[in-house]
């Protein structure tokens, strides 16, 4: 990889070329980033009596598989330009290969590897709430998604109980618009049993009805079933 250094609307002597490429370490550049693929110095010269401590500017221009890095400054000549502007690359090149290096070196924790990292941390009962240590001790643990849960399931993060009036499935479908939900869980007027509206494709909709098998209900209950005579 080689420097390109050009003019904008100024001449670049080739003595400034030169102290470009001394102070440019490529070297030392690469071992901050070694996936560096081009850089280019241009140089540009303010025609403002006004601005004669700052009349000459300098832009680095980094360019990698990474995000492209620029660092410039202006001075009362180029030299003294160039070399703030390598300063503020130098500065950036190292905290983007510092921001590298600790996302490989830094992992994140699952939940279930909390408790052996960090002492003290509470421990989730069946229903969510923290125990003791003396109530954990001789409790099963079991894992529910990323977290361990002792005791009996499931880990019942909220839970409502909501009264409602039996309705027909025009107005279910009003009460979703209402609310601004995808879904609406209410009871039928019709069957008295609890049907839930959803939408499917803009304003297309779909309903599920649940009734009750009464097969199903006789072969749960306590008194269903026994031993058969011979």
């Amino acid at each position: 990889m080689d420097i390109v250094v050009k003019g904008r609307k100024t001449e670049v002597p080739e003595r400034f070329r030169k102290h470009v490429a001394e102070k440019l370490n490529l070297e030392k550049i690469q071992k901050l980033d070694g996936k560096v693929i081009s850089l280019d110095v241009e140089v540009s010269k303010e025609p403002n009596p006004r601005q004669a401590d700052r009349c000459d500017r300098v832009e680095i221009t980094l360019r990698s598989r990474g995000p492209v890095i620029r660092a410039e400054a202006a001075a009362s000549d180029p030299y003294a330009a160039l070399d703030l502007a390598a300063e503020k690359l130098d500065a950036r090149l190292r905290k983007q290969h510092d921001k590298r290096y600790t996302r490989r070196g830094a992992r994140r924790l699952t939940a279930a590897e909390v408790p052996d990292h960090v002492p003290g941390v509470a421990t989730l009962n069946g229903n969510g709430l923290p125990v003791s240590a003396d109530e954990s001790e001789g409790v099963p643990t079991k894992k529910v998604g990323s977290l361990e849960v002792q005791g009996e399931g499931p880990l019942v993060v909220r839970e409502k109980t909501h009264v409602a009036a039996p309705m027909t499935l025009d107005q279910a479908l009003y009460e979703m618009e209402l609310v601004g939900h995808d879904f609406y869980l209410f009871v039928d007027s019709e069957t008295k049993e609890p049907s839930v509206v959803y939408r499917r494709h803009a304003y297309d909709y779909g309903v599920i009805h649940l009734s009750t098998d009464t097969m199903v209900t006789q072969a749960h209950s306590p008194d269903a079933g026994g031993a058969l005579g011979g």
